[in-house]
């Protein structure tokens, strides 16, 4: 039985994160769905310059992070100030202490699709005629204008499911099922929080949505908070 991708501390499954590693984080709008203990495990471990991907950089405590100033540049799709106001993201932004990237959300998604597919890139109309669209490789197909772009790839990603099987075999719940499957395919380590871990064959193969090949490390919560 593989039991090597099984941590017992998510101390010990982002101890190696290092200063300037990029990190999709799952999750969409407040905690469901997000990888609080592993963001705040992060936080413990003091990488800094960190690059984060992520839907929302002021929510998912991904404020942990910038409270104690460790990402360089934040990567979203709607960065929006979360539930304090200013969020410290906002703060450090506004003062040019950090760094931001805008992607549209559905962009966002098929460029991390992109690069766990190997494809080269792509091109769309999303952001044609928008400071998106500024540095960026244009075409004309069928008529009309489309922008070129690139794979989205990380070092880590750290990503929400509900049961992992001891294969590192993934289902979700609800809202756990946001980004977190494509991040889970388009970082070189997967890191997979759960509320329950099962013994293999116990998982019901149809319901399983990230299949163990794409997940390295999976560590359980203590309990359920959400």
């Amino acid at each position: 039985m593989n039991t090597k991708k099984i941590y017992q501390t998510f101390q010990e499954a982002v101890a190696d994160v290092q200063d300037g590693t990029t990190i999709l984080v799952g999750g969409f709008i407040g905690k469901p769905g997000s990888p609080t203990n592993l963001i705040r495990a992060l936080r413990d471990q003091g990488a800094k310059n960190l690059i984060t991907v992520s839907n929302r950089c002021a929510v998912m405590d991904l404020d942990f992070l910038f409270e104690t100033r460790q990402v360089r540049k934040a990567i979203a799709s709607a960065p929006v100030p979360g539930s304090r106001a200013p969020s410290p993201f906002e703060e450090q932004y506004l003062a040019g202490e950090v760094e931001l990237e805008v992607i549209p959300q559905g962009t966002m998604v098929e460029r991390m699709r992109a690069a766990a597919a190997g494809i080269g890139g792509f091109y769309t109309t999303t952001g044609v005629g928008t400071q998106l669209e500024e540095g960026k490789e244009k075409r004309i197909i069928e008529g009309k204008e489309y922008i070129f772009e690139l794979p989205l790839r990380a070092d880590y990603a750290f990503i929400r499911a509900h049961k992992a099987d001891k294969m590192g075999n993934l289902t979700y719940w609800r809202s756990q099922r946001n980004f977190n499957p494509v991040m889970a395919m388009a970082a070189t380590i997967t890191i997979a929080e759960v509320d329950e871990i099962v013994e293999i064959g116990e998982l019901d193969p149809e319901a399983i949505v990230t299949p163990a090949i794409y997940v390295d490390r999976v560590v359980k919560r203590a309990r359920r908070e959400d």
